[in-house]
């Protein structure tokens, strides 16, 4: 098997993918403050901003200018975590969740309508292989 080859194809369907419009909207929803807010939202309880930071590979100063932003339009809180003071807390308002469940119910509607366009086979098989890569790229088994 030729693997370059049929690299080649599935970034060609890559492309065409990335240009239709329910594929957009699950691509703007996996960035920026959208994804921060699921982040806090899929939490059992407050966060802290460095630890947002690292698990989604972001940088402190990116972080830090999203959630002062999230903070001004209400969606989080920012509070100091009375076990260490030096630590600051972040968790979402009742607007933030709210924002956040509306958010999460589009793109779960748009990836459902693209797995119904597959068919059943073939949506199980997506959801499987996209989990597969997944489990190997954190197990840094790709190459």
């Amino acid at each position: 098997m030729n693997y370059t080859e049929l690299a080649a194809e599935l970034l060609r369907g890559m492309f065409a993918l990335s240009k239709s419009r329910p594929h957009k909207q699950v691509n703007r929803s996996m960035q920026g403050e959208p994804l921060v807010l699921q982040y806090i939202a899929l939490q059992e309880g407050a966060v802290l901003p460095s630890e947002i930071s690292s698990t989604m590979g972001i940088s402190s100063a990116r972080i830090a200018a999203t959630l002062n932003s999230l903070e001004s339009k209400g969606l989080i809180t920012r509070r100091i975590d009375l076990s260490d003071r030096r630590r600051i807390l972040v968790d979402l308002t009742p607007d933030g969740r709210v924002q956040a469940e509306k958010h999460y119910q589009m793109v779960l509607k748009n990836v459902a309508g693209m797995l119904s366009a597959l068919g059943e086979h073939d949506a199980k098989e997506y959801v499987r292989i996209v989990g597969r890569l997944s489990t190997i790229i954190a197990n840094n088994n790709c190459k």
